[in-house]
């Protein structure tokens, strides 16, 4: 039984992790370096991430500085950067790079939070699926009696409770984020 609820929480932790992923793709018209996360330069033939190299800072909160290690892959980082449509406008200042990140717009800001909810909301999903498999093999058990396996069911049901009420925090942590100026 106690394999059960591990694999569950194990499952979980996994999801919970893939929410956090997904939410920080979301803007909350601040600069954060985690934005640039899945930018990748082609550097001596192997894909490898901006953040291993170059130094990102945030300066005055809404514009990123990217200043390369090595001078010679401005331009590169350049490209790769407006290949990865980030939406935002990337200056080229000869050593260095910077991304302005303009303020919000009130509508931007309602539909940030509802994809931020929908992304919650895929999260649970997951969640209850993972507690439907889990459930399930509590039941096929064989070496679990009845009342072991209602009592698994009864610690499934209370693990799920705990990551969906996890996820709501996330989720409205998130959006008070977004719709904070």
């Amino acid at each position: 039984m106690q394999a059960i609820l591990d694999n569950a929480k194990e499952k979980m932790e996994r999801a919970m992790d893939a929410l956090h992923n997904n939410l920080v793709e979301i803007r909350t018209g601040r600069a954060n370096p985690a934005m640039l996360d899945r930018v990748e330069v082609d550097y001596y033939g192997s894909p490898t991430p901006v953040n291993q190299m170059a130094s990102i800072q945030v300066v005055e909160g809404r514009q990123l500085l990217i200043k390369p290690y090595d001078k010679s892959l401005v331009k590169d980082m350049l490209q790769a950067i407006n290949a990865c449509d980030l939406g935002y406008p990337v200056q080229n200042d000869g050593d260095v790079l910077r991304i302005n990140i303009p303020p919000l717009t009130e509508d931007t800001r309602k539909a940030l939070g509802k994809d931020a909810a929908k992304v919650g909301e895929e999260s649970k999903i997951v969640i209850r699926n993972i507690r439907r498999d889990a459930n399930d093999a509590a039941k096929k058990a064989s070496e679990l009696t009845e009342d072991m396996k209602k009592d698994a069911q009864d610690r499934i049901q209370k693990l799920t409770d705990e990551y969906v009420k996890k996820i709501d925090e996330t989720v409205k942590t998130k959006v008070d984020e977004i719709m904070s100026i």
